[in-house]
């Protein structure tokens, strides 16, 4: 400073002016040094560092890459030049080294978030990750780290310990726990659904409150993203999982099977005991002709043994319509291929009501794909529906009116008294 003042003398610019011009350039020169430095940190060192993190083997180092970690690492540069250069300005030292403190805090700050983004950016990349999320601890670190640097940011401006502020903050805690309410809360339910492996990035989950339905797509420290079914994406705070109930369709997918649970109603109208024609012409079935012999055997010896008299159908055993239809889907559903073969295969009556008998299939199909799963339950039932009828038997449905007009016309003058009634039957 004293040289450039002798200089800036010898030129005729002494006294006052002389001083602020020498200022002025060294300040001017400062700058272009730190502009300099930087755009050498920039267009050289870092571009050597990524030439060389692109030529290895390493994927985490591309993600430390791509988060700018060193970009904003190189921020450091200019304030150390600055800083290094406060001497020259005695009167100013104090506060160019507390400007140059904090703006070294805030650049810390960001390297440190940018530092724990790629983290988690290289943790996702495990297949762990999945089942044990860590956004929620890396966003809880993230805030502690904006924390602690609000906190010596200001401590340094005051001149003061960052400990007496610790202590200051210590009465305002319960007007932080406030603040930071869905924050602690978000915290202790994302440990509890990773400990307990409760919710994953890609399960489908159903919590109706919430009007959610569909795949998890992110789970973060306050919230859980669900985008359904129809594409719409639906947010649930990540306490809510924990608070209220919700159903996870994880164990469905992860078993392979989907389950198939519909009933076709039977009119109880069209239940009879089989003939000796319908048993001949049911043992032409595939899937019965083993069950019509062994049933129709076990039968006879029954009757036999106890002497009943078989003069009165009502008397002893005897196969139903009904009895055989459920023993042939049975027989159906276990050789499908499309039906798991691991799992609950079963076909039983329900509860009588007023639209018939339910005949209710259970079973589980080999694939949870939406699609194919649809396609399959529909293939069984299409197959069912059309061979109820080979079995005397007429599923039910409520009269149309398209039947109510063809009963209004059968019961015109001139129609056959048992002309209604056969229509009703049709129609039902």
């Amino acid at each position: 400073m004293d040289q450039l003042q002798h200089m800036l003398a010898e030129l005729g610019a002494g006294g006052f002016w002389g001083a602020f011009l020498a200022n002025v350039i060294l300040v001017v020169c400062i700058i272009l040094l730190s502009i300099l430095a930087n755009w050498i940190t920039k267009k050289v060192v870092l571009q050597i560092i990524s030439r060389y993190i692109h030529k290895t083997r390493y994927q985490w180092d591309n993600i430390l890459l791509e988060r700018k970690v060193f970009h904003k690492l190189s921020h450091v540069v200019p304030a150390i030049i600055i800083y290094g250069f406060s001497f020259m300005f005695p009167a100013y030292q104090e506060g160019i080294v507390k400007g140059v403190s904090i703006y070294m805090n805030l650049v810390s700050i960001l390297v440190v978030n940018a530092f724990l983004n790629a983290v988690n950016d290289i943790y996702c990349t495990y297949e762990i990750s999945k089942a044990r999320p860590i956004r929620g601890y890396i966003q809880m670190l993230q805030i502690f780290v904006w924390i602690i640097g609000a906190i010596l940011a200001i401590s340094t401006l005051a001149g003061k310990s960052p400990l007496l502020l610790l202590s200051g903050i210590g009465a305002l805690s319960a007007v932080l726990l406030l603040v930071f309410k869905d924050s602690l809360l978000g915290l202790v339910a994302g440990v509890q659904l990773a400990s307990n492996d409760m919710v994953q990035v890609g399960d489908w989950i159903d919590m109706p409150k919430y009007g959610a339905d569909g795949s998890v797509i992110d789970i973060s420290l306050n919230t859980v993203k669900v985008q359904n079914w129809d594409k719409t994406i639906t947010t649930i705070p990540a306490y809510a999982l924990i608070s209220d109930s919700f159903k996870n369709w994880r164990g469905m997918i992860s078993s392979g099977g989907r389950r198939i649970k519909r009933a076709v109603y039977v009119d109880t109208g069209s239940i009879v005991f089989c003939t000796p024609e319908m048993i001949g012409s049911f043992r032409k079935i595939h899937y019965l002709r083993d069950y019509i012999d062994q049933k129709a055997e076990e039968i006879e010896q029954y009757n036999l043994q106890n002497g009943i008299d078989r003069s009165s159908r009502v008397n002893g055993r005897a196969l139903t319509n009904i009895g055989v239809f459920r023993a042939y889907i049975q027989h159906y559903i276990e050789r499908h291929p499309r039906i798991h073969p691991g799992m609950t295969r079963m076909v039983r009556q329900l509860e009588p009501g007023p639209n018939g008998l339910p005949i209710e299939i259970y079973a589980f199909s080999n694939t949870t794909e939406w699609a194919v799963y649809e396609g399959i339950q529909s293939d069984i039932f299409d197959h069912i529906l059309a061979v109820a009828p080979e079995f005397g038997l007429r599923v039910f449905q409520n009269p149309s009116g398209h039947d109510l007009q063809r009963l209004s016309a059968a019961a015109s003058p001139g129609t056959p008294p048992e002309e209604p009634h056969r229509l009703l039957q049709g129609a039902e």
